[in-house]
C-alpha cells in the first residue's frame, strides 16, 4: 500500500459507498489499530479481538450504505461497529459461560463476570485522557462504554441510585469533551 496516499472524509465515505477495495484497504491500515484497541479494551482477550477486528471491518464493508454523514464522522460510526460488536461478542460468551456453569457454583476459579475491571493496553492513546478524569468518573466510563453495561447494571454493581448514575455519567462524558477539546 502506498502511504503517501490520503484521502479526505468525503472521500472515504464516496469510495466505500463505491466499494473501493483502495479506499477500504487504506481505511484498514490506517483505522485497525485504533478499533483493535477499542476490541481489546472491550474483550481483555488479543487473540479474540484480532478475530472479532475482522467481522467488524467485514460488517463496515457490507454496511457501508447505512453510514450517515450528518449524524457523525466515519471513524466515530466505525468506532460504534467495533465497539458494540466487541459488546456483543462479551454478552454472548458471558452468557454461554454462565449456562454451562449453572450447576458448579462452589468452583473458585471462575472469572468474577462481566463487571470486572481490566487494565489492557489502549493504542488510542485514550487511557492519558482518561487518567484526567476521577477514579468515579473513569470506572462509569469503563462499565459503560468498555464493557457495555446499561445504567441500571451499573447502579445495581457500584450501589448507587440510578439518577446519580446517570449524572454522573453525563458528567464524565461533559468532562471528557472538554478534554478532546483543548
Amino acid at each position: 500500500m502506498d502511504y503517501h496516499v490520503t484521502y479526505t472524509e468525503a472521500e472515504l465515505v464516496h469510495g466505500l459507498h463505491a466499494r473501493d477495495q483502495k479506499v477500504f484497504s487504506f481505511l484498514y491500515d490506517h483505522y485497525s489499530p485504533a478499533l483493535y484497541g477499542v476490541i481489546v479494551k472491550v474483550l481483555n482477550d488479543p487473540t479474540q479481538a484480532i478475530d472479532v477486528l475482522q467481522d467488524v471491518f467485514l460488517k463496515i464493508w457490507r454496511h457501508a450504505d447505512q453510514y450517515d454523514e450528518d449524524k457523525g464522522r466515519l471513524f466515530t460510526w466505525m468506532l460504534n461497529i467495533a465497539r458494540n460488536t466487541a459488546i456483543d461478542v462479551l454478552r454472548s460468551k458471558a452468557y454461554k459461560l454462565e449456562q454451562k456453569i449453572q450447576n458448579i457454583t462452589d468452583d473458585v476459579h471462575l472469572n468474577g463476570g462481566p463487571l470486572t475491571v481490566y487494565q489492557s493496553v489502549d493504542y488510542l492513546g485514550f487511557s492519558k485522557v482518561l487518567d484526567k478524569l476521577t477514579k468515579e468518573q473513569r470506572t462509569l466510563i469503563d462499565l459503560a462504554y468498555y464493557k457495555g453495561c446499561t445504567q441500571e447494571e451499573i447502579s445495581r454493581a457500584l450501589d448507587i441510585p440510578l439518577g446519580t448514575v446517570k449524572t454522573r455519567l453525563r458528567n464524565a462524558i461533559i468532562q471528557l469533551r472538554s478534554i478532546l477539546n483543548k
